[in-house]
């Protein structure tokens, strides 16, 4: 499973004041569970984020990102360089 680690331990750290986080190894990289449901997810380059629908419309402008629906969950899928930014 190839991830950038930068972007994990950023996210790690982004993570680490919220409680009942867990890391489980999934599409093709790793996923961060908060309350048993999917949070984030890097995998490669590209970080994977479980968004509130009433920001949908002004993230997915943003350059790099784009959109994936998993069921009735939306996501925005974001590029990130090797520096995890």
């Amino acid at each position: 499973m190839a991830y950038n680690e930068i972007i994990a331990d950023r996210m790690r750290e982004a993570l680490l004041d919220i409680p009942k986080v867990e890391e489980k190894k999934m599409f093709r990289g790793i996923t961060f569970m908060v309350d048993d449901k999917m949070c984030i997810s890097v995998s490669g380059n590209e970080l994977m984020c479980r968004i509130d629908p009433l920001l949908h419309d002004e993230l997915v402008e943003k350059n790099g990102c784009r959109v994936r629906q998993f069921i009735k969950s939306f996501y925005i899928l974001c590029l990130l360089n090797n520096k995890g930014w």
